[in-house]
């Protein structure tokens, strides 16, 4: 695995964010459509590869971490305007990283 440097690290922008809404997108295996809640910061959809593991009921209201600042990716299904902190992988599933209380949505994570 290469290294970065803290200037890299520095050019994520990591934030809480709330689920408002998840919905599973139908023509895809992996896929469930997020809505971020970032509070002042506004709202994002994001494209998840987590269908496996979560049932998109299961996710309204949870906080998770954002890459806020990543480069939009148009998809089939829509547009990503972000992504969401997990670890896993698809043998075993992929499981969302949550912030600990207190945390709200548009805080960055330090």
């Amino acid at each position: 695995m290469s290294e970065i440097t803290i200037e890299d690290f520095m050019k994520l922008d990591l934030r809480i964010a709330r689920i408002e809404n998840a919905e599973s997108v139908e023509e895809a295996d992996k896929l469930l459509k997020l809505e971020l809640d970032l509070g002042p910061l506004g709202n994002k959809t994001v494209f998840a590869g987590m269908k496996q593991t979560y049932e998109p009921e299961s996710l309204i209201n949870k906080m998770v971490v954002c890459v806020n600042n990543l480069k939009e990716r148009k998809m089939r299904f829509g547009t990503s305007e972000g992504m969401i902190l997990a670890a896993g992988d698809d043998d075993i599933g992929i499981f969302i990283l949550s912030p600990d209380q207190g945390a709200e949505p548009g805080m960055q994570v330090r």
